[in-house]
């Protein structure tokens, strides 16, 4: 099973806009990969149209997005012309055919007794390192808003060395206010409340304390 922390592996994938290498294509910059269990079925349509509308914010934020189901190419190029034509939105992101589910066996995408891929996210970073991985079932469409959260989150904490609240930037204890990490030693305890007094950062408490960005 693959786990956070890990490199993504290196695998050459047929999509609806060409050959592409993963992760070696997107060095230098993050990119979601996401599962679908099916072309042509009413949630999978609502979700790739959810992420169209949302794929310039993911580029604002210098990500790129790819799609992943168990179809064949074929598939995917008639369903996304049929989005276009029934719903509008011209599907930009590439979708990868992985008829055969070598990817989505290697990425632990497909549930015990299932041929079908779960809805699997991964957020990964530009060194290639899988940084954040999200499951929800078939039955269940996922919220793109907060994969987009949790990718600036990503984003943030790696620039600033913090990190992140509950439902940020709409957290009900701080607010947009980010958190600095604890103290592990005496002296650093001693340094938080330096920081504290000079109005640095506010605290609850040493191990809990935090600062706006």
């Amino acid at each position: 099973m693959i786990v956070i922390g890990e490199k993504f592996p290196e695998v050459e994938v047929k999509t609806t806009r060409g050959n592409i290498k993963l992760p070696d294509d997107f060095k230098g910059k993050w990119f979601v990969l996401f599962s679908h269990p099916a072309d042509f079925t009413p949630v999978c349509t609502s979700e790739f149209y959810g992420m169209q509308k949302r794929l310039e914010k993911f580029k604002e934020l210098g990500a790129e997005v790819i799609g992943l189901s168990v179809d064949q190419v074929f598939s995917h190029l008639k369903w996304m012309e049929w989005i276009k034509d029934k719903l509008g939105e011209e599907i930009e992101f590439p979708v990868i055919a992985d008829d055969r589910g070598n990817v989505a066996e290697t990425l632990g995408m497909i549930p015990k007794g299932a041929t079908m891929t779960a809805r699997a996210v991964f957020i990964v970073d530009p060194n290639g390192v899988i940084r954040a991985i999200v499951y929800y079932p078939a039955e269940v469409g996922r919220d793109w808003d907060e994969i987009l959260r949790a990718l600036k989150a990503l984003q943030i904490s790696d620039k600033n060395k913090v990190a992140l609240p509950h439902k940020w930037p709409d957290n009900e204890l701080i607010g947009d206010k980010v958190i600095v990490p604890p103290a592990g030693t005496v002296d650093q305890i001693k340094e938080r409340e330096k920081m504290k007094s000079k109005g640095e950062i506010e605290c609850y408490d040493w191990w809990f304390c935090y600062k706006k960005l």
